[in-house]
């Protein structure tokens, strides 16, 4: 059994995009970013932070035809998936992720 602290806080575009740039040098808002602090001599152990943009999370509302909690839900969730070690970086991890994401987002 895993233990830790992860910790969400919630953000406009603004201060996304800017840690978005300092860490993953793409100079734009995105929807979340997830650091892994865990200590890699406690496997077991998550520590993280995951921030999530309240301003993306309303705006893709109106376009997904979802709710802000929906979307707010779903970034955290894929910020957690990323802290457990799951990726998207190509088509297969990709589905992967968003499967893993719909089976837990409405549960």
């Amino acid at each position: 059994m895993s233990k830790g602290e992860i910790t969400v806080s919630f953000v406009d575009d603004k201060l996304i995009a800017k840690l978005n740039t300092k860490y993953l040098k793409e100079n734009e808002p995105t929807d979340v970013l997830s650091f892994n602090l865990s200590n890699s001599q406690k496997p077991k152990e998550i520590l993280g932070d995951i921030i999530v943009s309240a301003d993306t999370a309303r705006r893709n509302s109106r376009i997904y035809k979802t709710s802000p909690a929906y979307e707010l839900n779903l970034y955290a969730l894929h910020g957690c998936l990323h802290l457990l070690g799951y990726d998207d970086n190509n088509l297969k991890n990709k589905k992967i992720i968003r499967e893993k994401e719909l089976a837990y987002v409405n549960s």
